[in-house]
C-alpha cells in the first residue's frame, strides 16, 4: 500500500510514522521517501486502520 503523506520533513517525521505504524502491524514493512512524501507499507493490517495511524501521528494523509 501507497500513501501521500504531508508534513514529513525529517528522519523524526519518518520514524514518528514507521513506529505508528508497526504499532498497527508488528511485521509491517515501511518504506518512507521523504523528498516525495510517500509511505510504502506491507502489511496485512486493514488500509483503513493504516491510514488512521498516520493521521493520529499528526500527517495528513492525501492519497
Amino acid at each position: 500500500m501507497d500513501f501521500k503523506v504531508q508534513g514529513m520533513t525529517c528522519g523524526g517525521c519518518a520514524r514518528g510514522v514507521t513506529n505508528a505504524l508497526q504499532r498497527v502491524d508488528a511485521n509491517a514493512v515501511v518504506n518512507i521517501d521523504l523528498a516525495r512524501k510517500t509511505v510504502s507499507v506491507n502489511s496485512t493490517a486493514d488500509v483503513q486502520q493504516l491510514k488512521q495511524a498516520i493521521e493520529k501521528a499528526g500527517f495528513a494523509v492525501t492519497q
